[in-house]
């Protein structure tokens, strides 16, 4: 009775979306200058006259862009309890996202109101969607499994806390919606990830009845083998068999696609993307059965959009376009402004928009990651494909990857360098990586032009690497569970040079 009762308010807000699809320009921007009026008493709305900020060219022109370190000595006040600093009041949550694996932590302020209507109306807007597209949902018939990460108070201020986004929103979820998630919210938020991750496999295992659960795929896949494992099933459909969702987000999918059909060996069972940062929860993938259209941009949930072509992104005066402007197939550097006092902010991700009408976009990236070393121009996109698309030739099944230049020395040409850990390592590895390398160069023209009679660069180098390496690797570093992820890309070798000392190193 309760999911046909809640199925209504899904769909009212599904209607909600659609309206507001159907006038994004007019919506994004009343939606801007609420924000600039709510804030205009704040020290940034003071510092930039918000209350004389009239058109979207005076707002453009009068704050400057932004990554974390602009904006980091104001949180760090804010999380001492200093009031009306970014957005009005004091937010008690921060939540914590790591960016790159080695790199400092970032704490990224979430207000009242985007947590309420941001983070948590963007798993509305989720629901919504599902329960348009499928009559027989029952996600709040069954139970959904609760895999987040962990909050603690900060050790400066203990008023302020700070921990994992999905964290945030499972310690901040009504009570009536407990009873229908697993394991209880007490354990969902335990601290300790390989403990955590026990109790969520045995509590998985015990539960017939799980319809949905939410991810970074990386770490599900762990979850999955370990509940395979207790149960001695053959797939999770044997475990759960009312199972109906999975949503994923954090890293592509592309990589994951084949050993999740092979959990869930049905074509009753959707898998939908979600790109929920811990800035927001901007997007969501609005056809379960179309991938490629990529996901709906949420356009009033409390973010103003804009996009930075990565031709701008080096130049001092970089010019952004508004979501007027983009064009289907570009690259862009995502650029928000949000209810929680981020101000033209660049979070790191890149997006290419697959329509205008509705307005949809896919993750392609990090600004931050990507191999430009030699006029190649290979971004995470064209890796993951390339290397999905050698999987299914040839059987095998990946776990982890990371990708690095091999830079020109006396008595070796230049190359790219993969270090992968395989599931289900391919018969022939020297066709692996021949066929790796020609995949590539179908999907990336540029590296196709620097591979061309090996001028430039000769065939990439795959390095196996011991199965558990990158888990590891990411313990070591204090880096395990929640949001953590590995760098697929980089343009320099510090990342690729660190696993493979580890690996020497044990």
């Amino acid at each position: 009775m309760f999911n046909q009762l809640i199925r209504q308010v899904f769909l009212n807000r599904y209607k909600q979306l659609q309206q507001a699809a159907q006038t994004p320009i007019d919506t994004q921007q009343k939606l801007l200058f609420r924000l600039l009026g709510k804030a205009r008493h704040t020290e940034w709305g003071q510092r930039y006259q918000f209350d004389k900020l009239k058109s979207l060219a005076d707002f453009s022109s009068a704050i400057p862009l932004g990554e974390y370190e602009s904006f980091r000595a104001d949180i760090v006040r804010m999380m001492h309890g200093k009031p009306n600093v970014l957005w009005p009041g004091r937010p008690t949550w921060f939540s914590k996202s790591s960016g790159t694996t080695g790199g400092k932590s970032k704490f990224i302020p979430v207000s009242s109101q985007n947590l309420s209507g941001c983070h948590l109306k963007g798993t509305w807007d989720t629901m919504g969607i599902y329960y348009h597209h499928r009559p027989d949902a029952r996600q709040f018939a069954g139970k959904t499994m609760l895999m987040g990460g962990s909050w603690s108070h900060f050790e400066g201020y203990p008023q302020t806390r700070v921990g994992d986004v999905s964290a945030i929103m499972i310690e901040r979820m009504p009570w009536f919606a407990q009873s229908f998630y697993i394991p209880s919210k007490k354990h969902a938020l335990l601290p300790y990830w390989e403990e955590k991750l026990e109790y969520l496999a045995q509590a998985g295992a015990r539960e017939k009845d799980v319809v949905m659960i939410g991810g970074v795929p990386t770490w599900t896949v762990v979850l999955f083998r370990r509940i395979l494992e207790i149960t001695g099933k053959q797939h999770m459909l044997e475990v759960w068999p009312n199972f109906q969702l999975y949503t994923h987000g954090g890293v592509s999918f592309t990589p994951y696609q084949q050993q999740f059909k092979d959990f869930f060996p049905s074509n009753h069972v959707d898998f939908l993307e979600v790109y929920n940062a811990s800035e927001g929860f901007f997007a969501v993938q609005d056809q379960p059965n179309n991938p490629e259209a990529g996901m709906l941009l949420l356009l009033d949930n409390g973010v103003f959009y804009e996009f930075l072509p990565m031709s701008e992104w080096d130049k001092p005066e970089p010019q952004t376009c508004t979501l007027q402007e983009v064009e289907i197939g570009k690259n862009y550097a995502l650029v928000i402004s949000t209810n929680a006092g981020l101000w033209r902010y660049l979070p790191g991700d890149t997006v290419m928009f697959t329509s205008t009408n509705p307005y949809r976009i896919r993750v392609t990236g990090r600004t931050r990651q990507f191999i430009n070393a030699f006029g190649e121009e290979v971004i995470v996109e064209n890796a993951d494909l390339a290397l999905a698309l050698t999987c299914s030739e040839t059987r095998a099944s990946v776990a982890e990857y990371s990708v690095a230049p091999v830079y020109f020395a006396s008595n070796n040409k230049a190359c790219h360098q993969w270090l992968i850990e395989f599931d289900k390592q391919p018969a022939d590895i020297q066709y692996f990586t021949f066929l790796l390398d020609q995949n590539l160069q179908k999907i990336n023209s540029d590296y196709e032009a620097k591979r061309f009679k090996d001028l430039a660069l000769t065939q990439l180098q795959v390095d196996v690497m011991p199965q558990g390496t990158f888990m590891n690797w990411l313990k070591q570093k204090g880096k395990l569970g929640g949001q953590h992820k590995v760098p697929r890309l980089s343009n320099h070798r510090q990342v690729v040079e660190d696993i493979l000392h580890f690996v020497h190193k044990i």
